[in-house]
């Protein structure tokens, strides 16, 4: 049976958010191609590690970017859709994956060690899953904004590039259904194997995610009721980080699909939303892409991972800091005493 309509007075906080996000600073990023035209190279020779060094510029609001502390913050949450048999693993691997980051035996780990990230996990109320999704609405509204400001919480202690990514038993489904609740389509478009289900569990999710968005169809022209109703709490923070990130202006690295329908739900409330945000990879979830695209981004790298945990966003920080260390450290023709280009 459905919940009774909330209040609306949760959200409208979350809304007020949107009228605060700065702007990119224009002054830093005509600083930084400046930079980019005296390097000792040729003009664009880089490619899109030029346009990541001026992104980075942009959003610290500085000719020459940094990175000294980077985070990565991974998001774990269950959830009540896991009832419906979509997942290959039990729900209790949430909990027991938790356990394996905090001891270091994730891939995350060895890959924020390589690239000298932090790493935080935010568990979310392991023990209270969130509702299934087809017969009520996730969370409540009130529930979801806090969920939403728990996240914002993620870029305490002066972080200055965010990788965001999640942990959730159940969650490629919760994924699946945000998207088709914001885009429409069949069901079927944004289904993928997830954690490893054959092409029957492909199918009884489609038919799982079908029901859902049924039974929520009324709810879904606002972006906050798509997250509250078809999401989950580990995408509720995400969103919260990304928010976060923008008012503070801390550059943010999307992870994989899970991560991404985090940043759909900000991109539909405001397309221009995610400007200081870049995907990190494509994922090899098929529907992953589509909503890569939806979003109006493209990916740093593409390497048939699927992991989530923040792991694609993790091993991009690689790509990151080089851009800015090529655009910090190299010489200038002047500097270099090297002939520019003539004419």
């Amino acid at each position: 049976m459905e919940s009774p309509p909330a209040s609306g007075l949760p959200f409208d906080d979350i809304r007020n958010l949107f009228t605060q996000f700065p702007g990119p600073d224009e002054e830093a990023r005509a600083a930084a191609v400046a930079r980019q035209e005296q390097l000792t190279k040729p003009p664009g020779s880089l490619g899109r590690l030029e346009d990541i060094a001026t992104w980075m510029a942009v959003w610290q609001g500085v000719e020459k970017p940094k990175i000294s502390r980077p985070l990565c913050a991974v998001f774990a949450a269950n959830h009540g859709v896991v009832e419906q048999g979509v997942s290959a693993f039990p729900q209790e691997v949430t909990a027991q994956m938790v356990a394996n980051f905090s001891a270091g035996g994730a891939a995350v780990n060895q890959i924020c060690r390589t690239f000298d990230i932090g790493l935080k996990v935010f568990e979310l109320a392991l023990q209270m899953p969130s509702k299934d999704i087809t017969w009520d609405a996730a969370l409540s509204e009130a529930e979801c904004a806090a969920t939403i400001a728990y996240g914002m919480e993620a870029i305490a202690g002066e972080v200055d590039l965010l990788c965001i990514g999640e942990m959730g038993i159940g969650n490629t489904t919760i994924a699946s259904a945000i998207a088709h609740g914001l885009y429409g389509g069949a069901p079927a478009d944004w289904v993928g194997p997830g954690t490893g289900v054959d092409a029957k569990g492909v199918a009884h999710k489609a038919d799982v995610i079908a029901r859902a968005v049924d039974l929520h169809k009324d709810h879904l022209d606002d972006p906050l009721e798509v997250l509250r109703r078809l999401g989950g709490r580990e995408i509720a923070a995400m969103a919260g980080a990304i928010i976060a990130g923008r008012i503070q202006r801390v550059p943010v690295l999307i992870d994989g699909f899970v991560a991404t329908s985090a940043a759909a739900i900000v991109h539909a409330m405001d397309p221009g939303a995610l400007d200081h945000c870049l995907v990190a990879h494509k994922s090899a979830e098929p529907a992953h892409i589509h909503m890569i695209e939806k979003i109006g981004k493209k990916p740093l790298l593409d390497l048939g991972m699927r992991l989530g945990e923040g792991s694609g966003a993790a091993l991009a920080v690689g790509i990151i800091k080089a851009a800015v260390e090529t655009h910090n450290g190299m010489a200038t023709f002047a500097e270099a005493q090297v002939s520019g280009k003539e004419g």
